[in-house]
């Protein structure tokens, strides 16, 4: 869901998304983005962003392709390549053809403190003994947020509800994380889900893709152009070189418009 909040302000509070986020009674989503007007110099936009549990995050890759598709169709911009910025990244948007919209991702972080994650040392993969489970082997990386991917052999038997919100979490996680179970099909494609913080299982999550073609790069000898099979649709990574920002392209299609009149604003 995305809102125009540039010439009227916007301040929702957690209950209030947490309404409009429920697909019986609201309208339903896994993010709502509010775009701002920008107030500093080589930024076109500022935007927040929202997950449905009514928790401020500071990246979504999906959002961003639909905020770039929003800012053209509706005129609020004529350029094809802006610059938008949220509590915590700045990123560059290109609008190509077939409504196909590039984003740079940046160089992703390794770091444990990055992350962040309660690990003093940085390691290719991490171990997370859990009780009831077998040792866990995952990997961890931060997209603009946190991120643990995890390897499996069977995409289709991938605990994401349990599992996932299990070290979604997890006491190592003091911002909690994004979990993902990725699948490798060949040294260019995988096949992924994610359970999102603040969220669930999701249908595409655009860092969780990017964060899982950068393990595979890192970790899998993975070729630079990576496909992404997720359950809601195909992205496509580019990641040249390890201190080079990841470039993650999809497209972002409008379902409906409308107008939440809230209080005595209306927002489209």
């Amino acid at each position: 869901m995305v809102i125009n909040a540039i010439d009227t302000p916007f301040n929702p509070d957690k209950s209030l998304i947490q309404q409009l986020a429920n697909r019986h009674t609201g309208i339903g989503f896994d993010q709502c983005l509010i775009i701002e007007k920008s107030h500093s110099s080589g930024i076109d936009f500022y935007y927040r962003i929202f997950n449905a549990s009514g928790d401020e995050v500071g990246q979504c890759g999906n959002g961003a392709r639909c905020l770039m598709r929003y800012v053209f169709e509706k005129k609020l911009t004529r350029k094809k390549d802006i610059t938008v910025k949220t509590c915590t990244t700045k990123m560059s948007l290109h609008l190509g053809h077939d409504n196909r919209v590039t984003l740079n991702m940046g160089i992703p972080k390794l770091a444990p403190n990055d992350i962040p994650m309660l690990y003093l040392e940085q390691k290719p993969y991490y171990t997370l003994n859990l009780e009831g489970h077998t040792p866990i082997n995952f990997h961890a990386v931060n997209m603009g947020n946190p991120h643990v991917v995890i390897k499996v052999e069977d995409i289709k038997k991938a605990p994401v509800e349990t599992l996932g919100d299990i070290i979604c979490h997890h006491p190592l996680f003091p911002e909690f994380t994004n979990v993902g179970f990725m699948m490798h099909h060949d040294d260019n494609t995988l096949s992924l889900r994610v359970f999102e913080r603040g969220v669930g299982e999701t249908l595409a999550c655009g860092s969780g893709a990017a964060a899982a073609a950068a393990i595979s790069r890192l970790y899998y000898q993975f070729e630079p152009n990576i496909s992404v099979h997720l359950p809601g649709g195909t992205l496509f990574i580019n990641w040249i070189e390890q201190d080079s920002p990841l470039y993650l392209t999809g497209t972002a299609t409008f379902v409906y418009d409308g107008v939440l009149f809230h209080g005595d604003t209306y927002l489209d």
